[in-house]
């Protein structure tokens, strides 16, 4: 398959917050028939991605785990520049780590050759 050729830009790179605070990243990619959006958290210490949630169009679906602490915007309609955000409430170490949107094909977004990612370091 190769590159896709997808750029797909993620800010804020890197975030110090204290408990209690919120933290808001931001994704965007300019492929317009990719209207599926997925945030991925990668706790520190851990191999592991986990799935915090994904917006399809502006619908969105939260892991039960993230669902009190996160939150999921955006809207990939239209033909447009496709943004979405993660919001997280920082109530301890639990949710530092690397934070991670992918965009994709909604009828694609399990192929992970063709899921294009970012990271945001909190």
């Amino acid at each position: 398959d190769g590159c896709l050729g997808l750029q797909v830009h993620q800010s804020v790179s890197n975030v110090i917050k204290k408990p209690n605070e919120k933290v808001q990243i931001y994704c965007t990619h300019e492929k317009t028939d990719y209207r599926l959006m997925l945030w991925y958290q990668q706790p520190s210490g851990d191999t592991a991605m986990k799935l915090i949630g994904y917006l399809h169009y502006e619908a969105v679906t939260m892991e039960n785990q993230y669902e009190t602490l996160c939150s999921i915007s955006g809207d990939l309609g239209g033909t447009t520049t496709k943004n979405g955000s993660l919001s997280v409430q920082l109530e301890g170490p639990e949710q530092s780590g690397v934070y991670f949107c992918a965009a994709s094909q909604a009828h694609q977004y399990k192929d992970s050759n063709k899921v294009n990612k970012n990271y945001s370091n909190v």
